[in-house]
């Protein structure tokens, strides 16, 4: 493979190599996961410092934990929401939209719920596990932003009066089907895809890269370490996304 992580290339000469795939492009599709908001100074899911160390999933991000505790889970994801109420998007947030001003279709899927693409400028967007910032009422179905720090505990919708929770996709709830739809769609078309920052573990995002492979992209993965798709893309990068996504903008479009 042209970039994979054993090339004798330096890592500037295979971004000018994705470059020249990039420039053509019409149809590019991007992942992100953890890893790009790591860098912004917020915690994983996984590893030491993860955001899980203290309760299994199952005890908090589960709509039984909510209807059986959900002051207990409010409590959480207040905790949640105040850990990152402070972070910023760093440069590989806004190389991608740079990425999207410059492609005339371009979609960027995010596992992540922190919202930080969207602080970015990123409007082409899926946020497929949802966003920890927008709250639903379990009455009467609004979806809205409260970026509240702290939320009174217990929040209750401001329409109905109905219990709100977060608008996140918990375990053993379905990813919205319109969302999906729309990012399968985009990886069906995509000519090339960027995978930036993800573990290439949770289903189904962890099958999006295949699946655009299939349809005939490119794929370049961005990631710090080595996952389960790195031997099967065309360019592996192993560093930090918020220096090499910068470099493949200036790359591909110029400075």
């Amino acid at each position: 493979m042209p970039g994979s992580p054993g090339s004798n290339q330096s890592i500037s000469a295979r971004l000018s190599e994705l470059a020249q795939h990039l420039l053509p492009a019409s149809h590019v599709a991007v992942l992100t996961g953890a890893g790009i908001s790591q860098e912004s100074g917020i915690p994983t899911f996984r590893g030491p410092e993860g955001l899980w160390r203290q309760y299994r999933p199952e005890e908090l991000a589960t709509p039984a934990a909510f209807r059986q505790n959900p002051r207990l889970v409010w409590e959480w994801y207040d905790w949640r929401r105040c850990l990152i109420a402070d972070k910023s998007p760093n440069p590989a947030h806004y190389a991608l939209v740079a990425l999207e001003a410059r492609i005339p279709e371009f979609t960027l899927i995010t596992q992540n719920v922190d919202g930080l693409h969207k602080l970015a400028g990123s409007t082409r967007l899926s946020e497929i596990h949802g966003n920890i910032w927008q709250v639903r009422c379990l009455d009467c179905g609004r979806v809205g932003e409260d970026r509240r720090v702290p939320l009174p505990l217990l929040p209750y919708c401001p329409e109905c009066g109905g219990l709100l929770r977060p608008n996140v996709v918990w375990f053993g709830e379905p990813l919205d089907v319109d969302i999906l739809n729309q990012a399968q769609l985009a990886l069906q078309q995509a000519q090339v895809m960027l995978v930036v920052g993800t573990s290439a573990l949770v289903q189904p995002a962890a099958s999006f890269a295949y699946w655009a492979q299939k349809a005939g992209a490119l794929i370049a993965e961005f990631n710090l370490e080595p996952t389960p798709l790195t031997g099967q893309v065309d360019f592996s990068f192993l560093g930090m996304a918020g220096e090499l996504l910068p470099q493949l903008v200036t790359a591909t479009f110029g400075a």
